[in-house]
């Protein structure tokens, strides 16, 4: 159980003195003191009811008073209503009209913003009051009050009140609530419910502690919503569900029904109960044994978050609260009011009324940096940071730091940097000092912004000199890591040269200098550190910079001392005319070390000798480079002849003879395989779509047992097969095309052509057009666009009827010369 005290920040004569016990489980509420001009009022008076609404709050005291506050206290109306306890205050829905009834008998119900009213002195003390929810509309300017018997009030249509008893003779009516149509309330005997709409009474929920005084241990009543009703007394709690009775069951029974769904006892005394989603907020009344006594003693009271289970109920949270004056109240001094709108608690004792809501994200921030649970409050305030109010995010994350380094986990606390510091400079500057000061530099290096935030040079040259002084192999890294513009090149140069005056010979300080010098563009410097550490970055390096002119006299060099990368075959893969002098003596180097790229090489080089290339391989045996010379140098039967003596690859040299397409090798490569069954296999299974099958069929000699012939005969008819079938197609598409575009030349030459003063007979130059287009003339226009005078024509050829245009006809255009003749 927690127990809460510092958020209801106490006046000086709160006379508790207990401490804050420490708690590892989060509160759900949080609590603070409505203060203002309440604190005013009951350093003078003593509250007796309280009322919520959403808008504003209703106080009754035991002297008699009603004050309006606003939800912080602040006092903006005052009633003096009588000179004895206000018993219980109403609102309507709308906040417009109050009820109010007191100790002395007498009754209000007036309008805070008009002059109707209800004003009744009864001769006996009316304890409650309840408005119709929807008082303010004028078919429901209803209420009931209770004293020893339960009247409602109805204002009728000549605007009299008219008052109908609906309960007597149980006792005194303690505590009524009203929800839309229905009317709870409690007397000694139990609670009852009314429905207004029926004129029913639909239950009576009997009291379960009769040892207890209803006076002094009161029912606590609360409607969660329109059907469901919330019964706390004694230490008994009931929920109960008012149901619609099955039309068929109704008789002379009412129409609804109250189903208990929830019942389960409580280890103290219920002095308020209010819902919250599907949980409930129980106030309790506590007492204990004293030590070394056998009388109970008045301790704080207790508001409890409870998950109402059928028989039980699990508790969810407890806070102790120190209200003032708590050793002296009783049961029946403390009630429980919430707000309908916003989840807002109020506990309302004689001298104090707390207020009570749930935990927001800002609370559970707070609740995280107070335990030291910095990770969880940085994410936390990180998924909250749209919404986030009073909180910064960097604050946490500055406090998360702090105490990480007091831990000592430096690294750790140079990693959350990155997040909380973001591209704040000057935090990243005063972060990099204080890590400086504490001697963990190096902790924070790899952390710093380098990109398009970055801090000032001096910040990185400093982290640079640091690791210069005892991490040489870190001072590299970061080198290499970071971009050279964070930090001013020439500084660092010079301190490394410092430092190698002092160990000339250290590799890792060489081969660093050597990259600074590159980002200086100082590659001349570098290559000759790369040239005597015999560095493999090297060739990267002329190859980026194209520093080729610069090594020329160090080729023989570069090789020696990585024949893994061979400068030269680089070179040939960059560009394959630079190095051609190198070429003849690339053939031995590659014969000798790096024999696969022989033949790539060979195939892709113009410039390498081919007499000089086949005599190396020849000497060394390389088949296959042979057999690419001898081809190139166009000894294709000598090449064929080595690929099925040497080799004995029928598959090699069928795709040879794919390759040369030449009719002579198909013969030779059938004449040599004659007596070999394996190749004569091989060639019936590919040689189909090359050449004639009936070529190598034929002489082949009747007893030769080959192997698969069946199969490889059934291949030829496939492929044969295939063939016709893909001429089929073709021909199909061909005619198919060559009617499609038939059909276009005939749709483009049925077109008109248009004829005007520009146009000229091809025969005589002169304008096709008559000047004076109201005489006879005739035009002849060709498909092809030629137009003459139909007098310049010659005669027609020696088909009748058809007319060729003469340009198109000596140009032997052929068709397209269609006639298209125009008469006026």
């Amino acid at each position: 159980m927690a127990e809460v005290e510092k958020e209801i920040k106490p006046s000086d004569d709160s006379t508790d003195d207990s401490e804050e016990e420490e708690s590892e489980e989060e509160p759900k509420l949080k609590y603070e003191r409505l203060a203002n001009g309440v604190t005013e009022i009951l350093q003078k008076d003593a509250a007796s009811c309280m009322t919520v609404h959403d808008k504003f709050l209703a106080l009754g005291t035991h002297f008699g008073k009603v004050y309006l506050l606003d939800v912080q206290g602040n006092v903006t109306q005052k009633f003096e209503i009588s000179s004895v306890k206000i018993n219980q205050i109403s609102l309507d829905e709308g906040g417009e009209h109050v009820g109010i009834c007191s100790e002395d008998g007498k009754v209000q119900v007036f309008g805070l913003y008009t002059r109707e009213g209800f004003h009744e002195h009864f001769d006996c003390p009316v304890k409650v009051v309840a408005l119709h929810p929807q008082f303010s509309r004028s078919n429901n300017k209803q209420f009931v009050t209770g004293g020893n018997k339960l009247l409602l009030y109805e204002r009728n249509w000549l605007n009299r009140w008219k008052m109908v008893t609906l309960h007597e003779g149980e006792g005194t009516i303690t505590k009524v609530k009203w929800r839309a149509n229905l009317i709870a309330w409690s007397n000694a005997v139990g609670v009852k419910i009314y429905d207004i709409s029926t004129k029913q009474r639909i239950t009576n929920v009997l009291r379960d502690n009769t040892s207890l005084r209803p006076d002094m241990y009161p029912c606590s009543l609360c409607w969660k919503d329109s059907a469901t009703l919330i019964i706390g007394w004694g230490t008994s709690v009931k929920i109960c569900a008012v149901k619609e009775r099955d039309p068929t069951e109704l008789r002379d029974l009412p129409s609804r029904y109250v189903e208990i769904v929830s019942a389960f006892d409580t280890e103290f005394y219920i002095c308020g109960l209010a819902p919250l989603a599907d949980q409930l907020v129980v106030l309790y009344y506590v007492k204990e044994n004293a030590d070394q006594m056998e009388e109970e003693i008045r301790a704080r009271p207790r508001l409890d978050i409870v998950q109402p289970l059928p028989e039980v109920c699990e508790e969810i949270s407890s806070d102790a609260l120190t209200v003032r004056h708590f050793q002296q109240n009783e049961c029946r001094d403390y009630c429980l009011e919430h707000s309908e709108g916003e989840p807002l608690f109020y506990i309302i004792s004689p001298k104090d009324i707390v207020v009570a809501k749930e935990r927001d994200q800002d609370d559970h921030i707070d609740w995280l940096l107070d335990k030291k649970k910095y990770e969880e409050a940085l994410m936390a305030a990180e998924i909250s940071f749209k919404n986030i109010k009073r909180h910064d995010v960097q604050k946490i994350g500055m406090a998360y730091i702090n105490h990480l380094v007091e831990k000592g986990d430096y690294d750790a606390a140079a990693r959350k940097c990155q997040k909380v510091l973001g591209k704040n400079m000057e935090l990243w500057e005063n972060e990099v000092y204080r890590f400086k000061t504490i001697g963990q530099l190096k902790a924070i290096s790899q952390y710093l912004p380098r990109g398009d935030l970055r801090l000032r040079p001096a910040i990185y040259e400093m982290i640079l000199h640091e690791f210069l002084k005892s991490d040489f192999e870190g001072f590299a890294m970061l080198i290499r890591e970071w971009p050279g513009e964070l930090y001013n090149n020439m500084t660092i140069v010079q301190a490394v040269n410092d430092h190698l005056k002092k160990d000339p010979a250290n590799h890792t300080l060489l081969t660093t200098l050597a990259e600074l010098y590159t980002y200086d563009q100082r590659y001349d410097k570098a290559l000759e550190i790369y040239l005597r550490l015999r560095h493999k970055d090297v060739y990267q390096l002329i190859h980026k910079h194209n520093l080729f002119s610069s090594i020329e006299d160090k080729i023989v060099l570069l090789m020696d001392f990585d024949k893994e990368v061979g400068y030269l075959h680089k070179l040939f893969k960059r560009d394959h005319h630079k190095g051609q002098k190198y070429h003849e003596r690339q053939i031995s180097l590659y014969a000798e070390y790096d024999r696969p790229n022989l033949l790539p090489f060979l195939r892709e080089s113009t410039h390498c000798p081919l007499e000089k290339a086949l005599e190396i391989c020849q000497q060394r045996n390389f088949v296959e480079e042979t057999v690419f010379l001898l081809s190139r140098m166009g000894n294709c039967r000598r090449a064929l002849q080595m690929v099925m003596e040497e080799l004995g690859d029928v598959d090699k040299a069928i795709e040879f003879a794919k390759d040369q397409d030449d009719a002579e090798l198909w013969e030779d490569l059938i004449s040599y395989s004659i007596d070999k069954p394996p190749f004569i296999t091989g060639l019936l299974n590919n040689i189909g779509t090359h050449v004639d099958p009936i070529l190598l069929i034929c002489h082949i000699k009747e007893g030769m047992e080959i192997p698969n012939l069946r199969d490889s005969l059934v291949k030829i008819l496939q492929d044969y097969n295939l063939q016709i079938l893909l001429r089929e197609g073709c021909k199909k598409i061909l005619v198919a095309d060559s009617l499609s575009l038939l059909k276009k030349m005939h749709r483009t030459q049925m077109r008109g052509i248009q004829v005007d003063e520009e146009n000229i007979c091809e025969a005589c130059h002169a304008p096709i057009l008559p000047s004076d287009t109201a005489k006879v003339f005739s035009v002849v226009v060709f498909h092809c666009r030629h137009m003459f005078h139909k007098e310049c024509l010659p005669s027609p050829g020696m088909v009748p009827g058809v007319q060729f245009c003469n340009i198109c006809s000596s140009k032997r255009r052929g068709p397209g010369s269609g006639i298209l003749e125009m008469k006026k």
